[in-house]
């Protein structure tokens, strides 16, 4: 792997589309329904193929994409953009009772310095232990929407209880198109390495347009504030590699203390 001093992306060391089953069974966080398969759509199809057990822990409601539609109110979205992330699993080839909603407030997902946070941690110990994933995929640190930084550190937090935590992998949603230079990786923090997606780069871009809600011509067209994906955005995400970043040890130590004083403040 190689240790970024400049984030460049395209000069990270391509990985293999054979390289995905040595992750071993994995969790993968999802935000929001679809981040799953923005981020590590990919990653996914590839382990599904190699028949390694994958499951997804769902952080919010997600209902805040439309939240003025009256045509859908704010149970009927829930329900439809779960229904839908459980679509894009399939199209995956992931199993759709492989999913854990937490419900947390769209838009509001909490800290795990919170009462509601700190129970979201006890829930993803308690899934974590359960299942006994090699490798945890988790949104970028400081991926550029609130409820991806909160459920970073929900998922650090919850890292820090296992007596031997799992592999933690990051991945990038909104870093491509709205991130500010502090919010990319800095020098020395972490690795990072590419995946060739080639082969199932179909799967994933399936498994978007399962989220059809998010995009444009969304069924829900009653409300003009509504959020779909830009074509731009979703240019991104189109590509026949996906990025991954870890901490690096010489920073590790730093961030488990980062998590500790969250939760003991």
């Amino acid at each position: 792997m190689t240790e970024l001093s400049v984030f460049e992306p395209a000069t990270l060391p391509l990985q293999p589309a054979a390289y995905a089953a040595m992750l071993g069974p994995t969790v993968v966080i999802a935000p929001h329904p679809d981040d799953e398969s923005l981020g590590c759509g990919g990653l996914l199809a590839l382990l599904a193929r190699a028949r390694v057990p994958v499951w997804c822990a769902l952080m919010s409601d997600g209902t805040m994409s439309h939240p003025h539609s009256t045509k859908f109110p704010a149970p009927a979205r829930q329900a439809l953009r779960e229904t839908e992330l459980r679509l894009a699993l399939c199209e995956l080839g992931l199993r759709a009772d492989c999913l854990l909603p937490l419900n947390l407030p769209d838009g509001r997902v909490p800290g795990p310095e919170t009462p509601a946070g700190q129970t979201a941690v006890a829930r993803l110990v308690e899934f974590f232990q359960e299942k006994q994933p090699a490798t945890v995929l988790c949104p970028w640190r400081r991926d550029p929407h609130p409820d991806h930084r909160a459920t970073s550190q929900l998922v650090q937090a919850a890292l820090q209880q296992l007596p031997h935590p799992p592999r933690l992998l990051e991945y990038l949603v909104w870093a491509w198109e709205r991130a500010a230079p502090a919010d990319l990786p800095r020098p020395g923090e972490v690795s990072g390495w590419q995946l060739d997606i080639s082969s199932v780069l179909a799967e994933k871009q399936r498994a978007i347009a399962a989220h059809a809600s998010q995009l444009p011509g969304s069924c829900i067209n009653d409300d003009p504030t509504g959020f779909t994906l830009a074509p731009t955005m979703l240019a991104h995400f189109a590509s026949p590699t996906e990025v991954f970043l870890e901490t690096t040890v010489a920073n590790a130590a730093s961030l488990i203390q980062s998590s500790s004083d969250l939760l003991s403040a």
